[in-house]
């Protein structure tokens, strides 16, 4: 077969390429037991470079952030397969070691040998959110961890499926590390299926267009996806361009930690200079270097979106992170939240994106997936004494941007995943959301106002429960840009006894108690404004007021 490509045959191919992924994506979602997985899409598919595990397609509806460490995961796969065999036609690798290709241990990744005629041909990967994986907090977001176990179960690659046939040690010692058995059986169960039909239609694919052409294809849109990286870089202003913003704290210290970024554009060349970063902690917002990599990678394509995803997306770019800082941890420096060091790395890079040039870079969005954990036993007649655990992570602003004012009520820019619905949380908990709305003046002013965050009040219908609370924002709001003000701080508060209460580092706690009919009350940031406030019209403003978006004490203080 002819090996030579077309533009038209090129375009083709990668619609029938990421359609593999969005494929994998599609059949996890509706086949997961977990509901961060089927309804949030907690998860992604891809496909990855046989020799050296770069990404080459990603699905359109998976998690960029998974997308941009599972390099480093197959990488890491490979190389722990190597002295056991090597990698083998019908086995199936897993794991969830967050130093070398993971982002925290709830994330687990498949790794499946991709053959053709007996040679090995690319990686299929798929990484998905499981419920509840051991440790001491259930949903395993464990503010209080001063150590990688203490988070969760650690499972370095390992097979999971050798020669198509499930291993069922490996599965005893999963299902042994969860609160969640059949929540966890269900998922992985999800994930064999995504990458059996993900084969399947990589097959059919190859079998009507030729494997060398498919081959050319994915090299070129890598090369494809380079020059348009380089032509974006070049046309930014050459120059030096650094910020600067913090943590509310580990968990374990109540002092800030700092995420620092400078940025150099050099030509067509981006490097980006994390060293001024806080050294790793003792608390779990610590990162590993794969999973920084990866934020970096969801922050140029939210500057950069018409650039294909795949590897060349880095190639013009070089990385400065030294080792054993806070976004460069070691083993057994906790990791557990990650989501909230990663989103403020996406921050500093807008920010410092918009010093460059302010009509590309967003305003900074709300900064915190604010990750809660309510977690009990049933006492309702037939189901006495079950466990359950409601794990779930909320919106907020997005910031304004040089079109116009940023969403309200978002998810959060590390991903395309959707908050969960509170019909289906009040379906599968003892719980019943007493308020989720907007919430009023929290976007920060400017001529384009960034987005509203949220009111979510939640009631627990249960004799008793335990609550975990892992979020940020609660002492330094989100920054806008271009002369844009802040949006509003994250609070988090909990009644007990009929009184509220507000955790002693803000944003992170455990072990709330809480009995029936007591609630937990979180009022998300919105995101930061573009532009001065004085530029905005009149007219929006008025808009803003009558849809309730600001109130007249809010309207005031912005005219002054």
């Amino acid at each position: 077969m002819n090996d030579t490509l077309d533009p038209v045959t090129l375009a083709v191919l990668r619609g029938r390429l990421e359609q593999v992924a969005d494929e994998m994506d599609a059949t996890l979602y509706r086949s997961a037991f977990n509901p961060i997985i089927a309804e949030a899409h907690d998860a992604c598919h891809g496909l990855y470079d046989a020799t050296t595990g770069d990404t080459l397609v990603q699905g359109k509806s998976g998690l960029p952030v998974f997308v941009g460490a599972m390099a480093f995961a197959v990488r890491a796969t490979a190389k722990a397969a190597a002295p056991r065999g090597g990698m083998k036609d019908g086995d199936i690798w897993i794991s969830n070691d967050a130093y070398d290709g993971g982002t925290h241990a709830n994330d687990f990744k498949l790794v499946k040998p991709f053959f053709r005629n007996g040679k090995l041909y690319c990686y299929m990967a798929s990484a998905a959110h499981w419920h509840d994986v051991g440790g001491a907090v259930p949903g395993n977001y464990n503010p209080a961890a001063t150590e990688c176990w203490q988070e969760a179960v650690q499972i370095p690659p390992v097979r999971i499926v050798q020669g198509g046939v499930l291993d069922a040690d490996v599965l005893a010692i999963l299902q042994a590390n969860t609160r969640l058995p059949d929540s966890l059986w269900g998922d992985l169960n999800g994930q064999l299926a995504a990458l059996e039909l993900g084969a399947k239609r990589l097959h059919g694919l190859l079998d009507e267009y030729g494997d060398g052409l498919v081959l050319n294809a994915l090299g070129e849109l890598r090369s494809r996806a380079l020059r348009l990286m380089r032509a974006h870089i070049a046309s930014l202003p050459d120059g030096r361009y650094s910020f600067e913003d913090v943590l509310d704290n580990d968990g374990i210290v109540n002092q800030p930690l700092t995420i620092a970024l400078d940025m150099t554009v050099a030509g067509d060349r981006l490097s980006l200079d994390f060293s001024r970063t806080s050294p790793q902690c003792a608390g779990p917002v610590n990162i590993s270097r794969a999973t920084a990599v990866a934020a970096c990678y969801v922050a140029l394509k939210h500057l950069f979106p018409d650039v294909p995803a795949n590897a060349g997306v880095l190639d013009a770019v070089d990385f400065v992170i030294p080792d054993k800082l806070v976004i460069s941890a070691e083993r057994p420096r906790p990791v557990g939240g990650y989501t909230e060091t990663i989103l403020r790395m996406i921050d500093v890079i807008f920010s410092a994106a918009a010093q460059a040039d302010p009509t590309r870079a967003v305003a900074q969005a709300y900064g915190t997936i604010n990750a809660l954990s309510i977690a009990g036993h049933r006492s309702d007649k037939g189901r006495e004494g079950q466990r359950w655990v409601m794990f779930s992570f909320f919106g907020g602003g997005h910031g304004g941007h040089s079109g116009g004012d940023g969403l309200s009520h978002g998810n959060a820019p590390i991903s395309t995943a959707t908050i969960p619905p509170l019909e289906i949380l009040e379906a599968a908990y003892p719980v019943r959301f007493t308020e989720w709305s907007l919430r009023a003046d929290s976007g920060g002013d400017g001529r384009h106002r960034g987005g509203l965050g949220a009111v979510y009040e939640i009631e627990l219908l249960e004799k008793d429960a335990e609550v975990f609370v892992f979020g940020e924002r609660g002492t330094s709001p989100p920054k806008g840009i271009a002369g844009g003000g802040p949006g509003a701080l994250n609070v988090f508060r909990y009644e007990n006894a009929g009184e509220w209460h507000t955790p002693p580092m803000v944003s992170k706690m455990r072990g709330i108690q809480l009995a029936r009919g007591e609630r937990v009350r979180l009022e998300t940031p919105g995101g930061g404004g573009w532009g001065r406030a004085a530029e905005r019209p009149a007219s929006q403003r008025e808009a803003d007021a009558a849809m309730g978006y600001v109130t007249a004490a809010s309207g005031k203080k912005a005219s002054e």
